[in-house]
């Protein structure tokens, strides 16, 4: 004999229709957090504001050798939390590659030189994206949806991953721009108050409209 399993309900109001018990559909935890929150904001910020602190009384030599003392600090602290190895590893080799590098050529306004140029990049190449018909942030998400959906011939979702892309384009311009000044101004102190400022609070911006470009394309595309 089969037996088939009922599901658990219960009875509200004195009404006798069983009401199925449905699992809590778990939410999207909020953009931020999804950017590793306030901590992944501490975590990219202590750095960059420890070497041009540094930099500001010490010698070269010994700023660079407290720049790696405090990237390894904060890798232990994050591994002590339990944090992903890769994730906390990145504390230590960022600073690595940068100081490397001014340890190299010897200034240090060229701390920031990596993050100057990959803006650069990221400008070129969402820019050249729209420029293109094929804006990066639509490509994207038809690429995490299976590749499947012909969502350029959507004007509305073309239109919106336009707007998105641009957006990332104008965060990577602005960095590039002022920045690249700062550089060539030789500010190193400029050049860490830019870094903090025009990092994660720009990018939380810039995010905001490619979340809005996804969910706009999940809506026309798949009806989701």
């Amino acid at each position: 004999m089969t037996v088939t399993q009922q599901p658990p309900y219960h009875r509200a109001n004195g009404d006798d229709t069983p009401t199925v018990s449905l699992p809590a559909v778990g939410k999207r935890p909020p953009l931020l957090a999804q950017m590793g929150g306030p901590k992944g904001f501490v975590y990219s910020t202590i750095p960059v504001v420890v070497f041009v602190a540094a930099n500001a009384f010490l010698p070269l030599q010994t700023t660079i050798v407290v720049s790696i003392a405090v990237g390894l600090a904060l890798t232990g602290y994050r591994l002590l939390r339990r944090e992903r190895f890769t994730s906390a590893i990145g504390s230590v080799i960022g600073v690595a590659v940068t100081v490397g590098i001014v340890a190299w050529t010897g200034s240090a306004k060229d701390f920031f030189v990596i993050g100057i140029w990959v803006s650069l990049a990221g400008f070129a190449a969402t820019l050249g994206s729209v420029l293109a018909r094929r804006p990066v942030t639509g490509i994207v998400w038809n690429a995490l949806h299976g590749g499947r959906h012909a969502w350029r011939a959507d004007r509305a979702v073309l239109r919106a991953h336009d707007v998105a892309t641009l957006a990332a384009a104008v965060v990577f311009g602005s960095r590039f721009a002022v920045q690249q000044w700062l550089y060539l101004a030789d500010s190193t102190g400029g050049l860490g108050v830019a870094r903090v400022v025009m990092g994660t609070p720009l990018t939380v911006l810039g995010a905001l409209l490619v979340v809005w470009a996804f969910r706009r394309s999940t809506k026309h595309l798949t009806g989701a």
